[in-house]
C-alpha cells in the first residue's frame, strides 16, 4: 500500500497552499486530493466572468435546507469543486478582516491568533502591486493587484461616500479598514490569481507532490484514535492510501464536518442515529456555521454606463461602517457596488444598471451543517438559519436606508435611474424587513463549522488538532470561531500560512526527540 508522509484533501485556497509550504522541504512527501477537476474551464480565468461558474460543473451547487427565517427559502449555497476550490470562482476581493477579529480569537483562548501573529502570514503570502510598506509585501505567491479601470458607477459609490461623510479609504487591509474606497483583487495580467495559479501550478512537477483530481474522500481511516490513512473514489474504484504523520482536512465549511460526521467524529448520538460507528464524540461538529448575508438594493440607470471590462470582478468598489456609534468594534455593515444588474430573486446579469449590496459583516444567527444519510455522495445537509436573530434584521434594515441615502446624493443624479428593488413603494421599517426577508442571499462565506478553541464546543485547538484524534488537523475556514469583516478567502490563505509552520514544527519536535531516544540508547 502507497504511504505518504501527509494526506491534504481538497485543492482549495487552503489545501493548496498547505501542500506548496509542506513540499518545499524535498523529504517531505504529500498527496493533495481533489474532488473536482483541473482549473482548465476558459471561464475561471476570465475574472467578470466568474457568476457563471456558479451552477456548472465546477461548483458543488449546494442548496440548504427551507430557511425558517427567509419565507422558508432554499438559498444557493455554491462552493468551488475544482482546483483552487472556491477561489477559482469567487469575485477576487482581496480582504484581510479587522485587526479586531483575530484579537478576539486569540481572547477565546486561542493563542497565537491575535492580529500581530497573523499579520506576518498574510504579508507571507501576498506580492502587492503597490509595493512593502508596514502592512503589505511583494514577496509572496499571490498577485493583489488595483482594478484597470473602476466602471464609473463604482468610482460614483465612492464619491457619493465622500458626500455622506464617510472618510476615503484607499487600503481597506491597512492601518483602519472604515470607509469607502476601490477594492483592491487577486488578478494578475488581467487574469483571475486563484489559489491553484498561485500556490499549486508553479510547484507541480515537484517530486514529492502528488495530486489526484476526480478523487472523493469516503471516509477517514484510524487505528483507535489515530488518523492512519483515507478511502478515496477515483475513477470508479475505491482507494486506501496510508498516512505516516498527518491528514489534513480541506475541505471547507460544508465538506469538512461531513467527512469528520462520516468518518465517525461528531455528536456521538447523531452519529449512533444514522448507524455511523463513533470515533470521537464532539458535539461542535457542524455546528456554529455563520456566513455573511446580502441584500440589494438595485438601480436602473438613466444613461448607459460602460460595461465593466473583463479583466475587473463584478465587485469593484466598497464601504465599511458601523450602524451604531460603537467605534471600538469592527465595522458590523459592509457595502458593495456591483457595475452589473444584479436584482433578486434570481441575480442574474440583466441589462443596464447598477446594485449597492448590503452585508451583514458579524452576524449573530448561527446555523449548521448535518448529514442527509451515511452515503458520502450525498450532499450535506445546510440550515444557514439567517435572520435566526432579531438584531441581525434590524441592521439589514439600517444597511438598506443607508445605501439608499448613498445612491440619492448628487453624485448619483447623471446616472439615477428606477429603484427595481425594493422598490419606491417599500418604505417603511417593517417593508423593508420583508424584502429582506425576500431576498436575503449569501455573499458565499461559510465559516465556522469545525470551530477552533477550547471549550466544550471546539472541534480544533489552537495549533487546529482535532480534539482526542492524533495525526489529523482540520486546515480551511471552517475553523474560524467567528466570521472575519469582510471577504474570506485571504483569511483563509492566512490560516493555511500559519497552519503549515504548525506542521513543520511538530514534525522539527518529533524528528528531535526521535534523536534524542536514538542517543540515549547509544550512550546507555
Amino acid at each position: 500500500m502507497t504511504h505518504y508522509d501527509y494526506i491534504v484533501i481538497g485543492a482549495g485556497s487552503a489545501g493548496c497552499v498547505v501542500a506548496n509550504r509542506l513540499t518545499e522541504d524535498p523529504e517531505i512527501t504529500v498527496l493533495l486530493l481533489e474532488a473536482g477537476n483541473p482549473d482548465t474551464k476558459p471561464e475561471i480565468q476570465i475574472p467578470l466572468e466568474g457568476i457563471k461558474l456558479l451552477g456548472s460543473e465546477v461548483d458543488w451547487s449546494y442548496f440548504s435546507e427551507p430557511e425558517p427565517y427567509l419565507n422558508n427559502r432554499k438559498i444557493f449555497c455554491p462552493r468551488g469543486k475544482v482546483l483552487g476550490g472556491s477561489s477559482s470562482i469567487n469575485f477576487m476581493v482581496y480582504i484581510r478582516g479587522n485587526s479586531r477579529d483575530y484579537d478576539h480569537w486569540h481572547s477565546l483562548g486561542n493563542t497565537g491568533w491575535s492580529y500581530q501573529d497573523m499579520l506576518p502570514y498574510f504579508k507571507k503570502s501576498e506580492h502587492q502591486q503597490r509595493g512593502v510598506d508596514a502592512y503589505h509585501s511583494v514577496d509572496g505567491e499571490l498577485s493583489v493587484t488595483d482594478l484597470i479601470s473602476p466602471t464609473v458607477t463604482s468610482q460614483l459609490f465612492v464619491e457619493a461616500a465622500l458626500e455622506m461623510g464617510y472618510r476615503h479609504n484607499p487600503d481597506f487591509n491597512g492601518m483602519y479598514q472604515e470607509g469607502a474606497g476601490i477594492y483592491q483583487m487577486t488578478i494578475k495580467d488581467g487574469k483571475r490569481h486563484s489559489a491553484a495559479a498561485a500556490f499549486l501550478q508553479p510547484i507541480l512537477q515537484r517530486p514529492n507532490l502528488t495530486v489526484i483530481t476526480e478523487a472523493l474522500v469516503n471516509r477517514l481511516l484510524f487505528e483507535g484514535n489515530s488518523a492512519v490513512g483515507v478511502d478515496f473514489m477515483h475513477e470508479g474504484t475505491v482507494h486506501s492510501i496510508r498516512v505516516d504523520r498527518e491528514v489534513i482536512l480541506s475541505a471547507g465549511a460544508f465538506n469538512s464536518p461531513k467527512l469528520l460526521m462520516l468518518s465517525g467524529i461528531g455528536n456521538a448520538k447523531y452519529l449512533h442515529s444514522l448507524g455511523i460507528p463513533v470515533v470521537v464524540d464532539l458535539p461542535g461538529v457542524g455546528q456554529n456555521l455563520q456566513d455573511h448575508p446580502i441584500v440589494p438594493v438595485a438601480h436602473q440607470t438613466a444613461q448607459d454606463i460602460y460595461p465593466a471590462i473583463t479583466s475587473n470582478g463584478i465587485a469593484e468598489a466598497g464601504l465599511f461602517l458601523h450602524s451604531e456609534s460603537n467605534l471600538n468594534a469592527a465595522p458590523d455593515l459592509n457595502f458593495f457596488s456591483c457595475p452589473v444588474f444584479l436584482a433578486p430573486p434570481n441575480y442574474v446579469p440583466a441589462g443596464s444598471g447598477f446594485v449597492g449590496l448590503v452585508c451583514l459583516t458579524h452576524p449573530q444567527s448561527r446555523g449548521s451543517v448535518s448529514l442527509q444519510s451515511p452515503n458520502c455522495q450525498a450532499a450535506p445537509s445546510i440550515l444557514m438559519n439567517y435572520l435566526q436573530s432579531s438584531s441581525d434584521l434590524q441592521k439589514l434594515v439600517f444597511g438598506i436606508k443607508r445605501i439608499r441615502e448613498l445612491f440619492q446624493t448628487s453624485a448619483f443624479d447623471q446616472f439615477r435611474g428606477e429603484e427595481v428593488a425594493p422598490g419606491a413603494d417599500v418604505q417603511s421599517d417593517e417593508a423593508i424587513a420583508d424584502h429582506i426577508r425576500a431576498s436575503c442571499t449569501t455573499l458565499y462565506h461559510p465559516v465556522g463549522t469545525c470551530k477552533m478553541g477550547i471549550d466544550s464546543m471546539a472541534v480544533v485547538d489552537p495549533e487546529l488538532r482535532v480534539h482526542g484524534i492524533e495525526g489529523l488537523r482540520v486546515v480551511d475556514a471552517s475553523i474560524m470561531p467567528t466570521l472575519t469583516t469582510g471577504n474570506t478567502n485571504a483569511p483563509t490563505i492566512a490560516i493555511a500560512e500559519k497552519a503549515a509552520d504548525l506542521i513543520k514544527a511538530a514534525r522539527s519536535s518529533s524528528k528531535q526527540k526521535r534523536q534524542a531516544v536514538r542517543t540515549q540508547s547509544l550512550i546507555i
